[in-house]
């Protein structure tokens, strides 16, 4: 367990007495505050808990009795090797008290994963595609492998705009139309909540909780693959924008690519001049013809880094003009073959094109980033269904 600085609990009130509503309403609080502490912190004893609460020893006594009851967690070992009897014992969060499911859907291949409440995976395996029916089945099938009797939460990354409100994903140009298929099919066939989400959203997620963007408030994450993506991180918070057209950068007109986007076509946007085939064209006009990644890490040499790091600068100043972040995380499998050393040349050329001081970083994920972040929103949506509502900070 990692040092940390004691938690803010709801603590008794010296006077008035509380009444029997305000009371149930500090044991939610303190009960969600408890489950916070065990899944971030790990496996706890009643007395590092009571250390990081704040509350007192009979109160924790008591919480920990409701959550035991409740099957919300367990005892999981003893802390010491010397130490035994009830203040050595271990709580720790029933990790199969739900089972989720993340997955990964691209144009042209979906990839699925089983975790349990914790957001730990336990099976992994890759979907059939345009075959909407039989990606379930395999779904079903990876679950009963895993032990899943039953699944909790799924959640969807795919490309493509996201309605804020409905959770639909749009019919996108471009997209095939076994996407939106397989999301129904998912609703209808299985006793789960389903969600989607955008997939360079879910990236973001994963960035920010365990990638290269930890800790950091507000930042745009680049997604530079097949496609050209970002998600916007704002003080804390994921902008999706009134449509769930936010990030949309593909579409974002740039000069260099002789002609103007539609609303139907990014061909003349961001997307024209930085999308792989943009790339590994690019690296053809240097004279490499070798695989896109390893141009981007180094193999087609320097004049190509620098004309790529002036594309990107170019987006990644836009965004800078616009937004402010602070900072932008160039993800997606070119940024990862970039690395830092891709990330240095385009932080250096954005600041001779804005005032606006920006930060420039390579993702620490790489392609998983979609499914990892697929398994943090899942564990999120089923504890906030099985612990209730989180309490003020």
């Amino acid at each position: 367990m990692s040092a940390v600085t004691p938690a803010k609990a709801l603590t008794p009130a010296a006077s008035p007495a509380p009444s029997p509503a305000s009371s149930s309403t500090a044991r939610a609080i303190n009960d969600r505050l408890a489950l916070r502490l065990l899944q971030e912190e790990g496996p706890l004893t009643a007395t590092q808990l009571k250390t990081l609460t704040g509350l007192s020893r009979p109160s924790v006594a008591d919480l920990v009795e409701r959550l035991t009851e409740a099957g919300l967690i367990e005892v999981v070992g003893e802390s010491g090797a010397q130490r035994r009897g009830p203040n050595a014992r271990l709580y720790g969060i029933v990790a199969g008290r739900a089972y989720l499911a993340a997955l990964d859907v691209r144009t042209d291949s979906a990839t699925a994963v089983i975790a349990d409440l914790l957001g730990r995976p336990l099976a992994q395996a890759a979907l059939p595609v345009d075959a909407v029916e039989e990606a379930v089945d395999r779904l079903e099938a990876l679950a009963r492998e895993a032990g899943a009797d039953r699944l909790h939460t799924v959640v969807v990354g795919a490309p493509g705009m996201v309605a804020p409100v409905s959770g639909e994903l749009g019919d996108t140009s471009g997209l095939p139309a076994w996407h939106r298929d397989l999301v129904s099919a998912l609703r209808r066939r299985l006793p789960a909540a389903v969600v989607v989400e955008n997939e360079t959203n879910l990236a973001a997620l994963a960035e920010q909780r365990v990638g290269a963007a930890r800790n950091v408030a507000s930042f745009v994450l680049l997604w530079l693959g097949a496609g050209v993506g970002a998600a916007v991180v704002l003080d804390g918070r994921l902008r999706r924008g009134a449509s769930g057209g936010a990030g949309e950068i593909g579409f974002l007109p740039v000069p260099g690519t002789g002609g103007l986007p539609s609303a139907t076509n990014c061909a003349g946007g961001f997307h024209a001049l930085v999308s792989r085939d943009a790339v590994a064209a690019l690296a053809a006009e240097h004279g490499y013809r070798g695989p896109v990644e390893e141009a981007v890490a180094g193999a087609a040499g320097e004049p190509f880094l620098d004309a790529l790091a002036e594309r990107l600068a170019l987006g990644a100043a836009a965004v800078a003009a616009v937004l402010d972040p602070g900072c932008v995380v160039l993800a997606g499998e070119l940024g990862r073959a970039g690395g830092a050393g891709l990330a240095d040349r385009v932080a250096r050329r954005v600041t001779t094109l804005t005032p606006v001081a920006t930060a420039v970083l390579a993702t620490t994920l790489g392609d998983p980033a979609v499914l990892t972040g697929a398994r943090l929103a899942a564990r999120d949506a089923a504890q906030a269904v099985l612990f209730g509502p989180p309490g003020p900070a």
